[in-house]
This record gives C-alpha cells, sequence and structure tokens, in this order.
C-alpha cells in the first residue's frame, strides 16, 4: 500500500504520510481500543475516491467488493430528508449486524457534505472506546467518511501558501486543519454539523487532500496513457494538460478539476 501510494496517487505528501500512519498503527494492535475513523477532505480529483479504493483492495480480498466493505452514498441510500428516523433505524441495524458478522468489516461513507443533519450520530456507539456495544465487538472495524467540504478553504490555504513561497512537500496538517475545521464541523450544510461525532472527538485521522498544480495532472496523463496502452507522447501530454481548467482565473495554478476528467479527455487527441 505505502509503495502504491508513493508511485500513483500524485500531489498527495500529506494523505501518504496520514494514511500510512492510521493504518499501521491500526493493524499492528492486535487489541484496538477503538475502530479507525477517517475523514478524507478535498476538492473533486484530487484522489479521496481513489485512495479509499486503494486502501480496501489491499486490506480486503475482492477489495471493495468484499462483503465485508459496506459503502453509503446519501443520495442514493438516504434521498429523503422526511424519512430521517427510520434511515437511522436501518443504518443502525445494519451496522450492527454486519459487524456480529465480521469484527474486522470497513464502513465508507461518501459525500458527506450531502448527509441529512442527525443521521451519522447513530453510528456514534460504534466508533468510540467501549468494549462491546448491542452485544458485538466492534473495535476492529474501520470508518472512513468522504467529503468535498473543506475543499475550498484548503485550496485557499494552498493559495496563501504558494505566494508565500512554501513547498508542497513543507506543507503540514497544522498549516491546514483550522480552515477544514470551521469548513466541515461548524457549517450547517454539513452532515457532521453539531455533530456528536466531532464533539467527542470520534475521528482519528482528518486527511486533507490539496489541490492539484499543472505538473501534477501531466502526471496523471502519463499514468493513464500508459493504463490504456497507448503511447506516452510530450505533445499529447501537453495538449490534454492545457484542455483543463484552472484557477485562480490570473495565475491558473491548479486544476479546477484535479485529475478527474484526464481519462475522458486523452481520447479527444489520439
Amino acid at each position: 500500500l505505502e509503495c502504491d501510494l508513493a508511485v500513483n496517487l500524485v500531489g498527495q505528501p500529506l494523505v501518504r504520510q496520514q494514511v500510512m500512519k492510521g493504518v499501521r498503527e491500526f493493524l499492528k494492535n492486535q487489541n484496538p481500543e477503538k475502530p479507525l475513523v477517517m475523514s478524507f477532505h478535498g476538492s473533486t480529483g484530487t484522489g479521496k475516491t481513489y485512495v479509499t479504493s486503494m486502501l480496501i483492495h489491499y486490506l480486503f480480498q475482492g477489495g471493495l467488493e468484499s462483503p465485508y466493505v459496506h459503502q453509503f452514498s446519501p443520495t442514493v441510500h438516504f434521498p429523503h430528508a422526511e424519512r430521517i428516523e427510520q434511515y437511522k433505524e436501518s443504518l443502525k441495524s445494519w451496522i450492527q449486524g454486519n459487524l456480529t458478522n465480521c469484527g474486522r468489516s470497513a464502513f465508507l461513507f461518501d459525500e458527506m457534505d450531502k448527509m441529512h443533519q442527525g443521521l451519522i450520530d447513530v453510528i456514534m456507539p460504534f466508533l468510540g472506546p467501549s468494549w462491546v456495544v448491542y452485544g458485538t465487538n466492534y473495535r476492529k472495524a474501520i470508518f472512513i467518511f468522504v467529503s468535498n467540504a473543506g475543499g475550498e478553504q484548503i485550496n485557499e490555504m494552498m493559495l496563501n501558501l504558494w505566494h508565500a513561497h512554501k513547498d508542497w512537500e513543507e506543507i503540514s496538517l497544522q498549516d491546514l486543519e483550522p480552515a477544514i475545521s470551521k469548513a466541515v464541523f461548524e457549517n450547517p450544510q454539513s452532515g457532521f454539523w453539531k455533530s456528536g461525532i466531532i464533539n467527542e472527538r470520534l475521528i482519528d485521522f482528518v486527511v486533507p487532500f490539496l489541490p492539484l498544480k499543472r505538473h501534477h495532472v501531466k502526471q496523471c496523463i502519463v499514468s493513464e496513457l500508459i493504463q490504456q496502452g497507448l503511447e506516452v507522447r510530450s505533445g499529447v501530454i501537453q495538449e490534454v494538460a492545457d484542455s483543463i481548467p484552472y484557477f485562480p482565473e490570473e495565475e491558473k495554478i491548479f486544476s479546477s478539476t484535479g485529475c478527474k476528467s484526464v481519462a475522458s479527455r486523452i481520447i479527444f487527441f489520439f
């Protein structure tokens, strides 16, 4: 996993560092005090889903298709605000039942910024350091929350750090944590708004995904060309990179879509 992250995840030194730290410490402990809880934040195309699937691929046979990996999307699984009490009950039962089947299960919550307020708190008892909840030992489980919330604030912070001539590898979690915290945990539009999960400090790792610069996008293009079995030509790399929108308007430093649209754009330049 560490090697794969180093080779294939571009422009995310903090992600590599935080994810490896969390996973290594958690798996090394045969009797953890609580489940591993990580929250991924950043703009579209910066690698949140990619890292989640990579992580699951190495931890579970069958990866995301494993019967012990459970994915939730608010727009798919919890679309109607008026049915929140029903959703709470079914979500609690689902997690409890699956942890009874396998204590090493993983639960992935996508688009946390679209989650109905109060819904996520139903899983609080499963995240803390108790020995047993509802007759189930759940402390070897993994919970990952994925959200675009905080992306704008991370981008703004990164722009300020770029203007201050700070190198990518020099950026620390402390540089970004206040901005993420404000955007995610103090935002009425966020699924974590007034959440007991935040108040009880049950998230072990808040992982910021940084906006990608042009040379990062070029790295993604090279990887995608190789993956598609196409010739790696410098002209194609440049044309694809130039076709992607960048921000801010004047300097055009960061990709507006990260590496998300790279795969679909390549076909137009061959």
